[in-house]
This record gives C-alpha cells, structure tokens and sequence, in this order.
C-alpha cells in the first residue's frame, strides 16, 4: 500500500474540490476524512470509490458517493445484522452526472454499463439522472458504475456496517486506502 501514498491524498484534495464544486462544504477534519476504496485491486479508476460519511449511527447514515468517468462498485449486498436488523436498507439520490445502478431484476436489453469483470452477474440497470433516486431494499445484490463524466451520489441509508457487507467476488477487501 505504500505506492498509494501520494496518490492517495491527491485524490483527496480532487474529491474535496469535487465536493466543494457541488456547494457541498466540508472542514478541514472532514477533508482528511474522505475515504478511497478500490477493493482490492489496485486499478482504483475501473474498479473503485470515493467517499464522504457526514453521520453513521445506530439507526441512519449518510454519505456522499464519488466516481470517476467509467468507474465501477463492486457487485454486493448488505445483510442482516441480527434479529430486528435487516440490513442496509439504502436510497441513491444522483447529484452529478449518470449512474448506471444494476439490481435484480430482468436484463435490460442494452445496458450502458459495462461489467469490469467476471464477478457482474446483475444485468438489469437503472439509469439514475441528477435529481433521480432508487431505492435499494436490505439484502439486495446491486453494484453501479458512473457515466463517462463521472458522477456524484448522494446516499441516505439505515446504519452502514461495511465490514457485514457481502461481495460477489472474494478477493474483494473492503479495507480503506490509507
């Protein structure tokens, strides 16, 4: 991981500038508090995410979603926690650009997303346009991709446990980049 270090806080500063374009202000703590995923494995563009938690507590969560042009959230689901505790249940609200959600369902004929890898077995896409939002049920497998420009999502949600969660592919290690 020491090869992420510069990167990583260049993609930081971009994500803040990113957020700040959008007239979403964020302190100088909440800056250094963005996180970047990329699962795993090494190819943050394909495969990835940038996030911001304003609040994740024992009943609600809410983040802000960012994804470079093309990039890709592993396909997952977040499942029960325990009795009285279905999962995650978790609303995407676009802000910025296209979001190609896919979920169960019937294929779509010609989605525009596509799947980076082997582990995409979800063919049934949402299109998600600024101001759209869906809905995503607890227990639910789903994964999304940004349009070519890129895309911002702001997400609101029962409470997140990101270590519960369930990736289609194993080799998926959900752990930030430092």
């Amino acid at each position: 991981m020491e090869g992420y270090a510069a990167p990583v806080s260049d993609r930081r500063a971009e994500a803040a500038a990113a957020l700040a374009a959008a007239g979403i202000v964020l302190s100088d703590d909440e800056r250094r508090r963005i996180e970047l995923a990329d699962f795993g494995f090494g190819d943050f563009e394909r495969e990835g995410l940038t996030l911001f938690t304003y609040v994740n507590t024992d009943r609600y969560c809410a983040k802000e979603l960012l994804l470079l042009p093309g990039q890709t959230c592993a396909q997952h689901r977040h499942p029960p926690l325990g009795p009285g505790e279905p999962g995650k249940q978790e609303t995407f609200r676009c802000r910025r650009g296209l979001v190609y959600l896919h979920v169960e369902g019937e294929p779509t004929p010609d989605p525009r997303a596509t799947p980076p890898g082997e582990h995409y077995d979800l063919m049934h896409e949402v299109v998600l346009e600024p101001g759209d939002q869906y809905t995503i049920p607890p227990d639910t497998w789903h994964w999304f991709q940004a349009g070519p420009e890129g895309a911002l999502v702001s997400e609101f949600s029962s409470r997140s446990v990101d270590e519960a969660d369930v990736w289609r592919d194993p080799r998926v290690d959900r752990t930030p980049l430092p």
